[in-house]
């Protein structure tokens, strides 16, 4: 077998790590919120997983600013890493093992996107203005909008989230913004 290492090999290479890159970021800015959360959780000596507020008065947290920014920066890393997963698959010199490993992923992601989306709109459903859903099959972080958020709202977010994932109660985190 032939191991020279030519141009399509180090532009795949590049791929992958960009990749990794892309979906690595994005986890820890999912992370990022939950860690805020327990962290207020603790220190208030609340139940993990209770929403925390953010100030309105603020003025560096605008929740129209927020919510347009992150649905913009989620949606180029979700199209940066389909891009990477469609060049992978038409590059011919991808082993058929890496190729069935990005259909694979590529599922993963569908499911993630379609199951965040079903959760936000159920979310919006009961009477909030505008969600952000963050789903991996650890845990899932809410980001809602809202003046004030009450105890049974939050049960009701949960129960969605309980009943669309498989997710334990204690990985989920929900963050209110004004």
């Amino acid at each position: 077998m032939n191991m020279i290492i030519g141009k399509k090999q180090i532009i795949l290479a590049s791929l992958v790590v960009g990749l990794g890159l892309a979906v690595y970021v994005n986890y820890q800015f999912a992370q990022a919120d939950g860690a805020l959360t327990s962290a207020s959780a603790a220190e208030n000596d609340k139940n993990y997983g209770d929403a925390q507020l953010v100030d309105a008065n603020d003025p560096t947290v605008d929740g129209e600013a927020y919510f347009a920014e992150a649905k913009v920066t989620r949606q180029r890393t979700r199209d940066e890493a389909i891009e990477t997963m469609k060049n992978m698959m038409t590059d011919a010199a991808v082993d058929a093992n890496i190729k069935a490993e990005m259909v694979l992923k590529a599922t993963e992601l569908a499911k993630s996107v379609e199951t965040e989306g079903k959760i936000e709109n159920l979310i919006k459903a009961k009477g909030f203005e505008d969600c952000m859903v963050y789903y991996d099959t650890e845990g899932v972080d809410v980001v809602v909008k809202t003046e004030g958020l009450k105890p049974e709202e939050v049960a009701q977010m949960k129960d969605i989230i309980l009943k669309e994932t498989s997710v334990p109660v204690e990985n989920i985190s929900i963050v209110e913004i004004n």
